[in-house]
């Protein structure tokens, strides 16, 4: 595959995660090449192989001569919430890690906890679509500080498989004041280096979240 080539179809796979993962195609569509390539103004091919890379990604699944959206069955969103449980207590214990050391700028501190606020007000003023957003920059802003690529990009396939298949239940209403003060408790626990504390808080958060879930 050329270099043009695969230019492409890496700008046609994030355009079709970055639907899929929106909500614009949900769970249980059918994608075809020939309607994809219609909308997007390209090739079937760049599709095709966009289409796979997908799948691998467990976004999309093989539906003859199509893919369908892919919706987490409950079973496999319990291994899901499991897994991303474990992996974002080890990220918030690096990042706390990362802080005790003084290994953490400021200006990134900082920042982590501007995204705290802004995601509390937002979801207080009932912009829900947004708040989803912002909840997934905040969880990523912490993976980011732990330093740890592999766990960052584990996270964000985990990340994207679950809010496919949740995205009409990720963010309730009355949940709302018990999730900021739980990103609040997790911000503390970071920047005071509590390690033990920052890994208890963060994986508990989203052991509870799971349970919220229908």
């Amino acid at each position: 595959m050329q270099k043009e080539e695969c230019v492409q179809v890496d700008t046609v796979y994030k355009r079709l995660r970055e639907l899929i993962v929106a909500g614009e195609y949900p769970p249980g569509e059918r994608l075809t090449e020939a309607a994809l390539s219609e909308t997007l103004a390209v090739s079937r091919t760049p599709v095709r192989e966009a289409l796979r890379r997908l799948e691998g990604d467990g976004l999309v699944l093989g539906a003859g001569r199509g893919v369908v959206v892919n919706r987490l069955t409950p079973e496999y969103l319990d291994h899901a919430y499991e897994v991303r449980a474990a992996l974002e207590s080890l990220t918030a214990q690096l990042a706390a890690g990362r802080q005790r050391a003084g290994r953490i700028a400021p200006a990134s501190l900082t920042g982590l906890e501007r995204d705290a606020l802004l995601l509390e007000e937002v979801t207080a003023s009932g912009d829900l679509a947004r708040a989803v957003a912002l909840n997934r920059q905040f969880h990523r802003t912490v993976a980011e500080l732990a330093g740890n690529p592999i766990a960052l990009d584990a996270l964000e396939r985990l990340w994207d498989q679950i809010i496919v298949s949740t995205r009409e239940s990720l963010v309730r209403p009355e949940r709302g004041p018990v999730v900021s003060a739980e990103h609040r408790d997790l911000v503390r626990a970071i920047l005071h280096g509590d390690e033990a504390q920052a890994g208890r808080i963060a994986g508990d958060h989203v052991r509870a979240t799971r349970a919220t879930l229908t």
